[in-house]
């Protein structure tokens, strides 16, 4: 396998990695959280990714290709510079919403995002239409400090947070979100750096292929970290919906393998013909054994997230732990506002904890840390 084609299959499974994850904190986030946020940057990422020539590289498709297929060349031009505009759009609110690092407060502003949006809208036209050397390179050399910016903040996040586990989810952040931004960084450097210097674009040096291999590692190492470490503790059910989702995809993952690889099987070494009835007798034979199969899935589900079970007792413990860890972080600045405690209420109310509940929490807080209140 030649390393042009290896790369090409390192981006491929980058974007089925990224787009998975975003079905998964699609299901999991509710409108507005950073679970949903993060599934629409992720949507976006895929695309940019997909459009970055990997399927290309696995195809092994002839330099010329795009030649006598400009429409089409026109159109993965849009949505992948369009996605490079989205990223610079999306990323640094949804870094404000979730690092607590004066970096990011700025993005929180609405005007700030409406100004960043417009200006990014403004360079991708210029890029889709005048496509220019200047306004290409300006264009990878914005999405660069863009990753630089984000791999700071989320450092400067860890750094500044409190002990505990605010510190242990900004670490596990700034691991995670930082492998790609750091990936992403280094592969739009190389893009604006080969943009603004070389005069052909089309030659395939080694330099070039560092940028392609980064760029996807940079997704395919982040999303395991990310789904692992990041999203698991933010609502108080969302380790349940993961638990759930990783089961059945484990169950649909097993099912389509089987009749796949069955099938394809026997299309290749005896005919297609046998493929076709090998294929429905995969199924047959997926479906007698159905019920095994929804115990192995259990069964990965259960090592993947354990100790999480879908009971009332359950859902309260996380419940009553997610209040007590947002009172906890409330109290970080020097007390709890009029700002913070209404929050809190609204928190305390979506959550159906009782009023004396929480203040017993917030009373076992204070016994725990003498210098809390």
């Amino acid at each position: 396998m030649s390393p042009i084609t290896l790369i090409g299959i390192l981006g491929l499974v980058a974007v089925t990695a990224c787009w998975a994850l975003a079905v998964v904190m699609y299901r999991v986030g509710g409108a507005g959280t950073v679970a949903r946020k993060l599934a629409f940057l992720l949507v976006v990422e895929g695309f940019v990714l997909v459009t970055a020539g990997y399927p290309e590289f696995v195809l092994q498709l002839p330099d010329n290709f795009f030649e006598t297929r400009e429409i089409l060349y026109f159109f993965m031009g849009v949505v992948h510079h369009g996605g490079d505009g989205l990223m610079v759009i999306l990323y640094p609110p949804f870094l404000a919403l979730a690092l607590n690092t004066s970096l990011t407060r700025p993005f929180a502003n609405k005007r700030v995002r409406i100004g960043l949006a417009l200006a990014m809208a403004a360079l991708v036209l210029a890029v889709v239409f005048i496509g220019s050397r200047l306004i290409i390179t300006l264009l990878y050399s914005t999405v660069t400090l863009l990753f630089i910016y984000a791999l700071v903040a989320s450092i400067h996040a860890w750094h500044t947070a409190d002990g505990g586990l605010a510190r242990e989810r900004a670490g596990i952040f700034a691991l995670a979100f930082g492998l790609r931004d750091l990936g992403w960084s280094m592969a739009y450097a190389i893009a604006a750096w080969y943009m603004w210097t070389q005069p052909d674009l089309t030659a395939l040096t080694a330099v070039k292929l560092l940028g392609k291999a980064v760029y996807a590692l940079g997704t395919l190492l982040a999303v395991p970290l990310i789904a692992y470490g990041i999203l698991r503790s933010h609502l108080f059910d969302i380790d349940l919906k993961i638990r759930w989702t990783i089961k059945q995809s484990t169950l649909a993952t097993v099912v389509v393998t089987s009749v796949f690889l069955l099938s394809e099987g026997a299309d290749r070494f005896l005919s297609a013909e046998l493929g076709n009835w090998a294929g429905l007798l995969a199924a047959a034979v997926v479906v007698f054994f159905l019920t095994p199969l929804q115990r192995f899935a259990e069964s990965v589900a259960s090592a993947a997230m354990p100790n999480t079970r879908n009971t009332p007792e359950y859902a309260t413990f996380r419940k009553m732990q997610v209040y007590e860890e947002a009172v906890s972080e409330a109290h970080t600045e020097g007390g709890i506002s009029e700002k913070e405690r209404a929050l809190l209420i609204r928190l305390r109310d979506s959550l159906g904890i009782s009023p004396s509940d929480a203040e017993a929490i917030e009373r076992e807080l204070v016994a725990r840390q003498p210098g809390f209140a």
